[in-house]
């Protein structure tokens, strides 16, 4: 491996395999100034992968990122064949045929016979052993894992994977690569789904588990994750665009190598696939598309009804909250801004008065950014009544209680409610993960009560999960739909079990990122970034979990495994270890990272 530590740059490089990824590594590469070989078996796929890097520069020099001169200099690099022969030139090879041992086996094999002595041969798998690829080649050393993202030009993040065959130099030569490509290099181990897709990939199967199951629609599990995460695809969308063969692939490796249920393919993947129903590609999964290949979803017998068809709902023209923190503060100025009269409900008048000044305070900074003029934040804080009482909701059409996520203090609030508010009120608890019923039956009108969960910070997200219990009435259901279309949120159903939508995904993926730091296998810093770089997530794992706050997080957890009896839920010991020594997150200056106190 000589020639790699005295001569890191990779100039010649070729890409084995010129499907959708292949041709994306193809398009870097000969952008940033390397000689392409371009290999696959298909003619067909050569010349369209041609013409793809043909038309991708062409729109460059129409938005003028890229002159005639150059646009023609990158063409003139990238040359096509159909025979594996044509890599014997290459300093690099990166295979990116299909996942499957027996094709990569036998093109490693072939690669043997024909390339230098010190090329590096890449795998692009997300979901083989590169250790097994490794050690079937002829040299192992120079054999490695160089995972891109698709598509390829535009994600960042590129895993560097090594295994204990692996010759360093060899590492070091296709790191200072993939930097020069401008891409991110992550350093992993070999395991199946490495860093990003070892934790997307969970969390896709328990949203398609969830699907099957029933719990939700499609639709309304897709925007949960959308609006409640942050996330550019919702998990269902995002397994018809990485193809639901493709996923379930990816988890029977990671399955058996792990033997986590949480990996055990949802059957739905299975069905689908071998249905044919694969996603875009086939113009269907668990959408429906306007053609193979097409991005457009089209209407099918699964679409949801329009919500008019819902029935009517209960005149609400006033809305109580109970509680002075910031939940309760932020849905109290999003019912005011919405028009409705607040009665804001704390444990003291004092106490309401603060919560309510705390509102004064967050319209003020809505002013001054300019998203609402100061004639609007007035009429907002004069429609907030602040009370010291509950006795202050006897006449209030919708009482939400935003209190401590205790059982016993909900509990004990809304036998009050049952007494304090008028006949049809409509009783909403906004808990994150007990359950709505519970609070429900210390009531003697368990059919007016009804899950309301806001995000925090309520004025700025989006999201409601409407949580309907086994009694609730079909008019309060109703009732709280409208309302929250009114108030300008989106509301998605789903039943009253631990951690509802969002929670329930979200939770498992943060519990298997902590474990990944557990066993060594990456750093925070590893994987945030590629969480961030490869996933689009808007923070990484250990950057939420330090906002959400660790102990908030340990509890969320414990409820869910509970409810589920799911060994692959039970929270990660480093977690506990964390929260018992009091390092919580931001708010205590110290969780997983160390933050400056203020």
């Amino acid at each position: 491996m000589d020639r790699q530590s005295s001569q890191p740059n990779l100039q010649t490089i070729a890409v084995v395999g010129l499907g959708t990824m292949g041709t994306g590594i193809a398009e870097v590469l000969a952008r940033a100034g390397r000689e392409v070989i371009g290999i696959d078996v298909s003619e067909t796929a050569a010349r369209r992968a041609a013409a793809a890097l043909a038309s991708a520069t062409a729109r460059s020099v129409t938005r003028e990122r890229l002159t005639e001169q150059e646009r023609a200099d990158v063409l003139a690099r990238f040359r096509t064949f159909t025979d594996l022969a044509a890599a014997a030139e290459a300093d690099l090879v990166i295979e990116v045929v299909p996942e499957s041992y027996e094709v990569k086996q036998q093109v490693f094999r072939e690669l043997d016979a024909i390339v230098r002595p010190d090329t590096i041969l890449a795998t692009g798998t997300n979901a083989l052993s590169v250790t097994r690829l490794a050690a079937e080649s002829q040299r192992p050393e120079r054999v490695l894992g160089l995972h891109f993202f698709n598509p390829a030009p535009a994600m960042k993040l590129v895993e560097v994977v090594s295994c204990v065959l692996t010759a360093p130099p060899a590492v070091e030569a296709v790191t200072g690569l993939a930097r020069e490509l401008g891409k991110e290099p992550v350093a992993v181990g070999d395991r199946p789904g490495f860093v990003a897709d070892g934790l997307l990939f969970g969390y896709l199967n328990q949203a398609a588990a969830m699907y099957e199951a029933k719990y939700a629609s499609r639709e309304d599990i897709d925007a949960a994750m959308r609006l409640g995460c942050g996330l550019p695809m919702g998990p269902l969308a995002l397994l018809d665009l990485i193809g639901v063969d493709t996923a379930r692939t990816v988890l029977e490796a990671m399955y058996a190598s792990s033997g986590d249920r949480l990996h055990a393919p949802a059957p739905i993947l299975g069905q689908l696939a071998a249905a044919g129903l694969t996603g875009q590609k086939s113009g269907r999964g668990f959408y429906t598309y306007e053609a193979a290949g097409s991005s457009t979803v089209v209407r099918d017998l699964q679409t949801p009804l329009d919500g008019s068809l819902l029935g009517a709902g209960r005149p609400v023209s006033s809305v109580g909250v109970a509680g002075s923190g910031t939940m309760a503060s932020g849905i109290a100025q999003v019912f005011a801004q919405a028009g409705y009269d607040v009665v804001l409900a704390a444990r003291s008048q004092e106490k309401a008065d603060a919560a309510k000044a705390a509102i004064g305070k967050s319209l003020g900074r809505a002013v001054s950014k300019g998203r609402l003029t100061q004639e609007a934040a007035d009429r907002t804080l004069d429609r907030i009544a602040p009370a010291g009482s509950l006795d202050a909701f006897a006449e209030v059409d919708l009482a939400v209680e935003a209190v401590a996520e205790d059982l016993a203090v909900k509990q004990e609030l809304f036998a009050t409610l049952d007494k304090v508010c008028k006949p049809g009120a409509v009783l909403a608890t906004t808990t994150s993960s007990l359950p709505v019923i519970a609070v429900a039956r210390v009531t003697s009108r368990p059919q007016d009560v009804i899950g309301m969960h806001f995000f925090n910070p309520a004025p700025a997200m989006k999201l409601v999960e409407v949580v309907r219990t086994v009694l609730t009435a079909d008019d309060v259901h109703a009732t709280v739909r409208e309302i929250c279309v009114k108030v300008r949120k989106h509301p998605v159903d789903c039943g009253d079990r631990a951690g509802f939508i969002v929670n329930a995904l979200l939770f498992p993926y943060l519990n298997n990122a902590i474990k990944m730091v557990e066993q060594h296998y990456a750093g925070i810093d590893q994987i945030d970034a590629a969480m961030k770089l490869g996933g689009g997530y808007p923070m990484g794992p250990f950057e939420l979990l330090d906002v959400v706050g660790l102990d908030v997080s340990l509890a969320i957890e414990k409820v869910l495994h509970k409810e589920f009896r799911d060994p692959g839920l039970a929270p990660s010991p480093l977690l506990e270890h964390l929260v018992a020594a009091g390092c919580l997150g931001r708010k205590t200056g110290r969780g997983f990272r160390e933050y400056a106190r203020r």
